[in-house]
């Protein structure tokens, strides 16, 4: 089996770390978590992709291992984590990759590759939403809310989403057999987020949500346009990010492959012997 390393690199004062496997002279697949987890949710993807592929996943500032300065300190929103991620593969010495975007990996996938287009040879979505119809309401109205007019009442509605019994239900929910989940995903995921300061991070990025739906006409002239390759593997029961998400790249990327699998917004904790042969012959074929 090929080793992971586990490593760090200061970007602009901040310590970023990643998980890093494969030849790095092999494409590169870059992998992009989601909230409120890290590059811990591909602990167990790495190893299945890095005999092929040079496979880098960073934690993006505020989660997981990597630097998690005050919301004074650091704005967050969407363009911020995204302008530092591109700034981490240009110290990697990444010039192309593929992406997997999963939950907040995809806005920040997205503005990788608007910036740059010729940068990107592929991207796999993982539950990682492009279209309005991706949305499931009763999920996102709280945040839609918060975003609109920032208050006391509307924050209270979203704090919730910061505790353990919220995080693990994101694991949880939508998956068959749930005992297959491992306890310490949410946990892990949870003491990080409650680490002091923390919650005023995440709430910025809740509030700054609906710049995302913004990009979605010039993302969608982009699939259209550069033809870029485009698998969609998606777990079907997902009550944030619903699979009407995954149908909707039909619409503007070229011949998308679909798979809508049997599980919930985590897919890979339940469904990795699915999803892993999936993205080796899409990859195999694009690369």
């Amino acid at each position: 089996m090929v080793s992971t390393y586990h490593r760090f690199v200061d970007i602009e004062g901040l310590r970023v770390f990643y998980r890093e496997a494969g030849d790095p002279d092999a494409p590169t697949v870059v992998l992009l978590h989601g909230y409120p987890t890290s590059s811990f949710m591909f602990r167990h993807l790495i190893p299945e992709l890095a005999d092929d592929f040079h496979v880098v996943a960073p934690d993006h500032i505020g989660f997981g291992l990597s630097d998690a300065p005050s919301a004074d300190e650091f704005g967050y929103t969407f363009d911020a984590l995204a302008a530092h991620t591109a700034k981490f593969l240009d110290a990697l010495g990444v010039d192309t990759f593929a992406i997997y975007v999963q939950d907040y990996g995809a806005p920040i996938g997205w503005r990788l590759a608007l910036a740059d287009p010729d940068r990107v040879w592929a991207v796999v979505s993982q539950n990682g939403n492009a279209y309005e119809e991706g949305f499931v309401e009763g999920f996102w109205s709280d945040v839609w809310a918060y975003a609109a007019e920032p208050n006391a009442e509307t924050e209270a509605a979203l704090r919730p989403a910061l505790g353990e019994e919220a995080i693990r239900w994101q694991y949880t929910h939508g998956v068959p057999d749930p005992a297959v989940v491992s306890p310490d995903t949410w946990r892990h995921d949870a003491a990080l987020v409650a680490r002091p300061g923390n919650d005023r991070a995440q709430l910025a990025l809740f509030r700054d949500y609906v710049t995302n739906v913004r990009l979605y006409p010039a993302l969608h002239e982009y699939l259209r346009d550069s033809r870029v390759p485009v698998l969609a593997v998606w777990g079907a029961n997902d009550e944030i990010f619903g699979p009407a998400g995954a149908e909707a790249f039909r619409r503007h990327a070229h011949d998308p492959e679909i798979h809508l699998l049997d599980g919930g917004h985590f897919l890979l904790e339940s469904a990795l012997d699915e999803v892993a042969p999936l993205m080796r012959r899409f990859l195999a074929r694009h690369s």
